[in-house]
């Protein structure tokens, strides 16, 4: 996200000799001059990029400036091919944003996580590029042969590394467009013979098959923890749960607990990046009490 714009000359002391240090320019540094400084302090040099997508957040200071900063990232980024404007906040059951094109034509790309590959279109549907290192450590743990839910799943970014670990999973989600995606990514990474998909809420259960879960998954939707109450008692007793949820620090703690009082061991507590001012997302690690 970043490029070279010049160079700091260094003398060494000891052998005379000149270094030459890169000084790295941010997207604000490249747009000094072109936006006013009263304006560009709203600017983040911080973007999400889903494979060849470029998806902003432009506060309205910003908006007559939107073509000039959609050009300095297709300058400075050669991968991007498209820059989107998110104009909306997560809506509906299907937690989907509005977006405006910026620069590109369209919103379907392919967007690449350590050794999976995920297609989807990012006007229709939900996908955190900033969650694949948290992604990885959880579906780290899973052992070939283990009976896997993962309710809310999306395009697959939980289901398929899971999968592709010799898990057999059962996978909710309720967006027609992220179903209908997952079901191709299945395929793309080779693993739809360990996976069965099942479109609907992830609040009916039942059409989940009878038998108990070792391991849970529940990247849980923004005001929607009563999931947990819901997928909990779908897992075997000793199994793992991995719960996310979206809490101040003071409710996070609380939670640890809460849990404890309802027979859950938390074996890992961990915060996943700020959502709000003051407010986070964090995942609990918990083992279901024998």
């Amino acid at each position: 996200m970043h490029k070279v714009d010049e160079r700091i000359r260094v003398r060494s002391r000891l052998s005379g000799l000149q270094l030459y240090i890169p000084v790295i320019m941010g997207l604000k540094d490249q747009l000094r001059g072109i936006i006013p400084d009263h304006t560009l302090c709203y600017l983040s040099d911080r973007f999400d990029v889903i494979g060849t997508i470029a998806v902003l957040s432009l506060p309205p200071p910003l908006s007559g400036y939107k073509l000039a900063i959609a050009h300095a990232i297709l300058s400075r980024r050669k991968n991007i091919k498209t820059v989107l404007n998110k104009t909306s906040k997560l809506e509906g059951c299907n937690r989907t944003a509005h977006h405006e094109i910026l620069a590109g034509t369209g919103t379907i790309t392919v967007h690449h996580e350590y050794d999976f590959a995920y297609r989807l279109d990012v006007g229709t549907v939900f996908f955190n590029p900033r969650l694949a290192s948290e992604r990885k450590r959880v579906t780290g743990q899973v052992q070939s042969g283990e009976r896997l839910l993962v309710p809310c799943c999306g395009v697959g970014p939980f289901v398929i590394p899971a999968a592709a670990r010799g898990a057999e999973i059962v996978a909710v989600e309720q967006n027609p467009e992220a179903y209908r995606w997952l079901a191709e990514n299945l395929k793309l990474n080779g693993v739809q013979d360990r996976v069965t998909i099942i479109p609907g809420d992830a609040f009916d259960t039942s059409h989940l098959p009878a038998y108990p879960f070792d391991r849970a998954i529940i990247p849980t939707p923004y005001g929607m923890d009563a999931i947990f109450g819901v997928i909990a008692p779908r897992v075997k007793r000793g199994g793992m749960i991995h719960f996310y949820t979206f809490r101040n620090r003071d409710q996070a703690d609380a939670l640890i607990t809460e849990f404890g009082q309802k027979g859950y061991e938390v074996i890992t507590r961990r915060r996943c990046g700020n959502v709000a001012p003051g407010v986070s997302r964090w995942v609990f690690d918990l083992v279901k009490g024998v």
